[in-house]
């Protein structure tokens, strides 16, 4: 009898239904602890997890974020899925440069380029039609 299957073992790795968080205005030291308990509750139940953190209304960001942005990347990839972060504004890239976590987070330009796993310096133009 040979091996069984591993069901996580699936070629295409793009979820039917990522899970969304998604944050407004400021992080900072007053709202970064309701921003965590979104991602965390954007992780409930069990199975592979892949969560989109949109960040595109952030006006501004500091390293808060950090702590729960890592505590849910590496819960996904626990889970044998991923998080990837969209943003726009130069903030969100500061932060991830100052703490070496770029590569972590590389830049998508909107939640479908994010479940697709496009990130932004790969995305082709969008031409209007």
């Amino acid at each position: 009898m040979g091996p069984h299957p591993d069901p996580f073992d699936e070629p295409d790795e793009r979820p039917d239904e990522p899970r969304v968080v998604r944050a407004r205005g400021e992080l900072d030291l007053t709202t970064v602890p309701a921003f965590a308990q979104e991602l965390k509750e954007a992780r409930h139940g069990s199975g592979r997890l892949f969560v989109v953190v949109d960040l595109l209304d952030v006006t501004f960001m500091d390293g808060r974020v950090l702590d729960p942005l890592n505590a849910a990347w590496e819960e996904c990839r626990e889970r044998l899925g991923w998080l990837r972060v969209v943003h726009s504004r130069p903030g969100p890239l500061l932060v991830f440069r100052a703490a070496g976590l770029v590569g972590r987070f590389p830049r998508y330009a909107s939640v479908r380029d994010a479940c697709d796993g496009v990130p932004a310096d790969r995305a082709p133009a969008r031409r209007a039609t």
